[in-house]
């Protein structure tokens, strides 16, 4: 999407914004690329000068766009981000009309993208990408999940809810939990599960999901602990202070990327869970959810016999 993220010391009566891009599966598609994993990124775009732009950033990134497909006339969806004074964040959505809600639905499209995707080792998606689907275009995809992790892939989903993308709690539930039956790994955020579906507690969350048989689950919970469950174990792995949060946007798709990148190099769970930290305590010390990636610093903390045991 377009991003407009409201500059430092502007008045709220009048700000001005810088103008980015940015979006949940984006944003961490950018950073896992930072962090030297090959990715390619698949959506739809139409043919106004934004969406050439955005082409033009990620293959500045190293991001491959084979997978994008260019809708005659068409133009992607924008955001505005509001901060408060400890950077929490709030935004405003323009994207009824983007043609990424398109993605899955046309046939011909369908069964390009799907020999696209059996190319890859890891498939990555959101719940965001689940509530733009129209229900049919959801099916189909969910069907080729299916397929693809019993030909060996592995998948990875963040549920991400947002509401107002989802005709209700319980078509949200049902297109998530289906997701999380097709998923290898999952990131999820304690205050997205209890919005969704009401868990009182991190242990009501990690026992609700424990019916997806998931190789690894992983809880975020902001500034506390985060809870990782693998190989039969649950590590509660503490996130490091950061005291000089400006703008909270993306962090969790920044830890998301930071995790993925590791285990994707084979790191153990625990160090990828440290890289994760690593990579939101930067984001979060810039406004908006792409930082120039001129300050940006690749991870590479992880020691050479962290190696998965997976």
């Amino acid at each position: 999407m377009v991003e407009f993220a409201p500059q430092q010391g502007q008045g709220a009566a009048a700000p001005l914004f810088a103008q980015s891009f940015a979006g949940d599966t984006y944003n961490t598609s950018i950073y896992i690329a930072r962090n030297g994993v090959q990715v390619s990124y698949a959506t739809l775009l139409g043919d106004d000068p934004y969406s050439e732009r955005m082409l033009q950033a990620m293959t500045a990134e190293g991001i491959d766009t084979v997978a994008i497909e260019q809708l005659p006339g068409r133009c992607p969806g924008l955001y505005t981000i509001q901060n408060s004074a400890d950077g929490e964040r709030q935004f405003t959505y323009w994207r009824r009309e983007s043609p990424a809600r398109e993605l899955f639905a046309d046939g011909h499209r369908r069964a390009q993208l799907q020999d696209h995707l059996r190319q890859m080792d890891c498939l990555y998606l959101s719940g965001i990408t689940l509530a733009i689907m129209a229900p049919e275009a959801r099916e189909h995809l969910l069907a080729f999940l299916r397929q693809y992790r019993h030909d060996g892939g592995r998948v990875a989903f963040d549920s991400n809810f947002r509401p107002r993308l989802w005709a209700s709690k319980e078509v949200a539930r049902e297109a998530v939990a289906a997701t999380l039956q097709q998923s290898d790994i999952a990131l999820l955020t304690l205050e997205d599960e209890q919005l969704l579906w009401g868990d009182r507690n991190a242990g009501k969350c990690l026992d609700r999901n424990g019916r997806h048989q998931l190789a690894e689950l992983v809880l975020k919970r902001g500034p506390e602990p985060v809870l990782l469950q693998y190989d039969g174990e649950l590590t509660a792995l503490d996130v490091p202070p950061v005291s000089d949060i400006v703008d909270t946007t993306g962090a969790g798709d920044a830890f998301n990327a930071g995790y993925l990148a590791a285990r994707l190099k084979r790191v153990e769970p625990e160090l990828a869970v440290a890289a994760g930290n690593r990579c939101a305590a930067q984001v979060i010390r810039h406004r908006g959810a792409i930082i120039p990636a001129a300050g940006y610093q690749p991870d590479n903390g992880a020691p050479i016999d962290g190696l998965a045991r997976a």
